[in-house]
């Protein structure tokens, strides 16, 4: 039976072998959720990276850039990290670049894994439903904040353990740990989380209506995955190949 098992930080990555495994990448408040959000509403490729002068070079290439440093949209970039700035057709039919302070890092930093998926609250079914399908052996890569530990991406990896608990074992304690804290706030997320750190920083920027947004669950039937050098939409990948046609990039 596969495993399923929780990296609290990218800083804690070199304490494990990802090859042969499925990571599931997440950044929750805000990075991730707004990555599914962006494919939902029409986005063709996403190019995660790591720094501004990286992610503004994709301007030449045609791609829209979008940028995020401590919360806040980076200037000469047309997007930031809001979910909300993706809803209005700005980026149907369009490539994004994309770096954030902590959920770019996050994947990049796990292309050494069998798969790379995209994981919010946002699409957590579909995840689910992949992973089971893939039976490989999961670590759940948590972006935290500037390399430390942070809460609500726990909450996300203890309820992709519950979704999976059945089919998949528990590698180690910090599963546990992170079902445990999941049960204990999933009546009400966001009254939970009220009191982390992110969540506090963010209301200093009068972001309210992203982190309930971001909250959500299964609101869409989207699966972002690491392919060759850029996350494409997996579901819309295979129902583009269903009706023969052949998506850059897949």
């Amino acid at each position: 039976m596969a495993s399923i098992d929780v990296c609290y930080s990218p800083e804690l990555l070199h304490l494990y072998n990802l090859e042969g495994k499925a990571v599931v990448a997440v950044d929750i408040l805000r990075a991730t959720s707004t990555m599914v959000t962006a494919f939902a509403h029409g986005a063709t490729d996403i190019f995660p990276v790591m720094e501004l002068e990286e992610c503004r070079a994709f301007a030449g290439q045609g791609c829209l850039t979008a940028a995020e440093r401590n919360g806040i949209k980076a200037e000469d970039f047309d997007l930031g990290n809001s979910p909300f700035s993706y809803m209005n057709g700005f980026v149907q039919g369009r490539s994004v670049a994309i770096t954030t302070t902590n959920g770019t890092r996050a994947i990049r930093l796990s292309e050494a894994a069998e798969e790379v998926i995209i994981g919010s609250f946002l699409n957590l079914q579909s995840v689910a439903d992949h992973l089971t399908e893939l039976q490989l052996d999961v670590l759940v890569v948590c972006a935290g904040w500037k390399g430390k530990f942070n809460l609500e991406d726990t909450l996300f990896a203890g309820a992709l353990a519950e979704c999976l608990q059945q089919d998949f074992t528990f590698e180690n304690d910090a599963t546990l740990a992170a079902l445990h804290l999941y049960q204990a706030g999933k009546s009400d997320l966001f009254a939970f989380l009220k009191e982390s750190s992110h969540v506090r920083r963010l209301q200093n920027l009068n972001i309210h209506e992203d982190i309930r947004y971001c909250l959500q669950q299964n609101i869409y039937n989207v699966l972002p995955v690491w392919r060759h050098d850029r996350l494409v939409d997996l579901i819309g990948v295979r129902e583009l190949e269903s009706l023969g046609v052949k998506k850059s990039g897949s």
